[in-house]
């Protein structure tokens, strides 16, 4: 029974690795668990991620940072297909929505790949732990040149 136990188990986890590596096409349905309202904490303070259901072509989002009962900042987040891929693009905003960037400029991050549980972009990547909890890694560019990689773990 033990050697039975051990089989199944080696077996599960083989399973689980070979989904892990498989590639996705680069299309919204693949990623559309990223979708739903999210919350959870960063920077000190209380973060909140709300993302659209893939539609149009694009999914939308807003995030929010609040820190001692007020808004620091907010995002207004997209990610669309584009030329048979997708890339995420946002803006940054103050807490009166005057933005960071200049009127037509984004921040963008292209698509490097997609698997069962990632949505893995240059410099952020999405991370499904489970239906109701996902990870976001972002990598932050600091004044010295360094980047740090922020990760915000969210729950439904």
């Amino acid at each position: 029974m033990k050697t039975l136990v051990i089989v199944y188990l080696l077996f599960t986890t083989s399973i689980l690795i070979a989904q892990e590596k498989k590639t996705l096409e680069p299309k919204l349905k693949n990623i559309a668990w990223i979708s739903g309202n999210w919350k959870g904490e960063a920077f000190g303070g209380l973060t909140e991620e709300n993302w659209s259901e893939p539609s149009g072509g694009s999914m939308m989002a807003t995030f929010k940072l609040i820190n001692d009962g007020k808004v620091s900042f907010y995002e207004i987040e997209i990610i669309r297909e584009l030329e048979n891929t997708l890339i995420l693009q946002l803006k940054h905003f103050n807490n009166d929505l005057k933005g960071w960037e200049t009127k037509d400029e984004t921040v963008d991050f292209p698509l490097k790949e997609i698997t069962p549980t990632k949505a893995i972009f240059e410099g952020m990547i999405f991370e499904k732990v489970n239906d109701n909890e996902m990870n976001v890694y972002v990598d932050i560019h600091q004044k010295d040149g360094s980047i740090e990689t922020v990760k915000f773990n969210y729950t439904k």
